[in-house]
């Protein structure tokens, strides 16, 4: 199954907005106890999470997983950092890129594939104020465009 694909549980939609997504990388998630079930009710919340390398290991900081109901004691911190699975050549890779200016590592969406669960990461260029206006602006234009072709075809 190619890369992105399965059954996708969260979406980062802000990312594609705040910023250019350049080069893309799958990565297991390190779960522990009921993490796992809660994701597959799809109480994920990857809004404003981001990725950061630490001591040559990459970890996903600020994403929220909800508590399971159903499990008692042996629930989790909903907020916790989050080990990720990447292959060292990859990682070495990331740290030389993410070292440059601007370049940020974000989560763009999380999905279950081959029973796993797998986030895909997107290495991001920081847009600034006026690179969003006109990607608003390219929006609006080809809704615009297909109303109008929409329109003529009845």
């Amino acid at each position: 199954m190619p890369k992105g694909k399965g059954n996708e549980i969260a979406k980062n939609r802000r990312a594609s907005h705040d910023y250019f997504i350049e080069d893309t990388y799958e990565a297991g998630i390190v779960l522990q106890g009921t993490e796992i079930k809660s994701i597959r009710a799809g109480r994920v919340n990857i809004k404003d999470s981001h990725a950061r390398i630490d001591r040559g290991e990459v970890k996903l900081i600020n994403l929220h997983i909800a508590t399971y109901e159903q499990g008692n004691r042996y629930n989790h911190d909903p907020t916790r950092t989050r080990k990720l699975l990447l292959h060292r050549k990859e990682i070495d890779k990331l740290i030389g890129l993410t070292q440059q200016q601007g370049y940020a590592l974000v989560p763009l969406k999380i999905y279950i594939k081959n029973g796993v669960a797998k986030v895909l990461l997107g290495l991001g260029k920081g847009k600034k104020k006026y690179d969003k206006r006109e990607d608003l602006k390219r929006k609006q234009m080809k809704r615009d465009v297909d109303r109008a072709i929409k329109d003529n075809m009845r």
